[in-house]
């Protein structure tokens, strides 16, 4: 059973829930995770799980969620994955923790795309299904929104070290979602009074004396202005000590940072930069496209207007070096890089691809990229003008001075390829994907 991935690479938003509550401890572990799949079953709509995976996948179905809860259970904790094998994509873990721990019962829902909740009923569905979690598992606060917006306003941590949100949590109110789940705690100490008189679109309390807080019909538009004014009068609400105006403008940079930015990438690189963006935090896709937009690498200078004459004793003994180093190339990189086999300029944006996102220049030795990585990219890249353009070598002595004929120029791959790894930007500014399409456009 396929299931999709919920963070694969795509510049759509993801809608994120996280929930941490408690369980009664002396009930069976069935009938106290029964509350949570009766309103999963009733509530989730069009993001239902279709796969339930303990030890192995299976079909969702209630069966299955206790056979697989079952099978992870350790001494102190069990957990399990709930998945989608068709769009929307849903990336969902139930997890429960046992004494001698504190008892609790944790919910985490990546469902993408963030539109799919641009509907009002999917989002009475949810909100729905969450006040029935937080009426039965007590929570000190749960939180439902972008995950884009949630990256930018820093959670968990909101700027703290580490060590003290683990041990503070969400000790006071550090951000205002589109649905919050504030728990006793929070609630004395906003004030009970106060944050039942929140502007928002529903403020409930809940029988436990926890408080279910809603900014806004739906979720997906929270970067609208309208959404941002919501946000910020019902946080300055609850935090009286904060500005109105400071926590406004805050929030619309996040909105601008969010806002998306049409690709306008260099046309020799579109194939390597629009990849780009999706290796970066999906916060930071927006501002990524704009600089790969403003990206302009320079001309390829690895060449010249005429031939050094070869100054080797057996043109064929370098030639079949050359074809010794790929062959270690390719050995390398085939796991990785599968379409190395086919060396085609498709694989050189992939080996440029690959190497930009292992950082590969800054990663490993010196000695090594220089004596072995450096001279064996450059017999492959050779190898593909003589391949794919009718190019012909003329090995020198010095492999940076080896060249590749390509129609009335020369190209030296070797000193592309040296250049090339020097750096992470390097693999960038001096890609082998340009240096290809600079030698076929010059080839007749």
């Amino acid at each position: 059973m396929n299931v999709l991935d919920a963070h694969s690479s795509s510049a759509d938003d993801n809608f994120l829930f996280s929930f941490e509550g408690a369980f009664d401890q002396m009930a069976e572990v069935e009938r106290e995770v029964a509350p949570f799949l009766q309103a999963l079953a009733v509530c989730a709509g069009k993001w239902t799980p279709d796969i339930v995976r303990g030890k192995r996948r299976r079909k969702f179905s209630r069966e299955n969620v206790w056979v697989s809860l079952k099978e992870r259970r350790d001494e102190n904790s069990t957990s399990i994955g709930l998945f989608r094998a068709h769009s929307p994509e849903l990336d969902m873990m139930l997890s429960l923790q046992f004494p001698p721990l504190a008892p609790k019962l944790r919910i985490w829902i990546d469902v993408k795309p963030l539109s799919l909740f641009s509907e009002t009923e999917e989002c009475r569905r949810f909100i729905e299904m969450v006040r029935a979690w937080a009426r039965h598992y007590p929570a000190p606060y749960a939180s439902a929104h972008s995950m884009a917006d949630r990256e930018l306003a820093g959670f968990p941590h909101f700027g703290r070290e580490a060590q003290v949100s683990r041990r503070d949590g969400f000790d006071k109110v550090h951000e205002v979602c589109w649905l919050n789940v504030f728990g006793l705690k929070l609630v004395e100490t906003v004030g009970r009074e106060r944050m039942l008189s929140t502007p928002a679109h529903l403020v409930e309390e809940l029988p436990n004396g926890s408080v279910l807080l809603v900014l806004r019909p739906t979720a997906a538009d929270f970067a609208s202005d309208e959404a941002r004014m919501a946000q910020a009068r019902a946080h300055v609400h609850l935090r009286p000590d904060l500005d109105f105006d400071t926590v406004l403008r805050t929030l619309r940079e996040r909105s601008a940072a969010l806002a998306p930015v049409e690709p306008r990438f260099h046309p020799d690189l579109t194939p390597l930069l629009s990849r780009l963006p999706d290796e970066v935090a999906i916060s930071e896709r927006q501002r990524k496209i704009a600089e790969l937009n403003a990206f302009q690498p320079p001309e390829p200078e690895e060449w010249l207007p005429a031939a050094l004459p070869s100054d080797v004793a057996s043109p064929a003994q370098v030639h079949s070096g050359y074809v010794d180093l790929t062959e270690g190339l390719v050995a390398a990189l085939h796991t990785q890089v599968p379409s190395i086999f086919d060396a085609t300029p498709e694989s050189l944006t992939d080996l440029d691809f690959y190497f930009w996102r292992e950082n590969f220049p800054e990663r490993y030795k010196r000695d090594l990229i220089d004596s072995h990585t450096a001279p064996a990219l450059g017999a492959y890249l050779g190898g593909i003008l003589v391949k794919r353009l009718g190019g012909t070598w003329i090995p020198r002595q010095n492999p940076e001075e080896s060249q590749v004929r390509v129609g009335q120029r020369v190209w030296l791959p070797f000193l592309r390829a040296r250049r090339y790894m020097e750096s992470r930007q390097s693999l960038l500014t001096h890609s082998l994907t340009q240096f290809f399409r600079e030698a076929e456009r010059h080839r007749s």
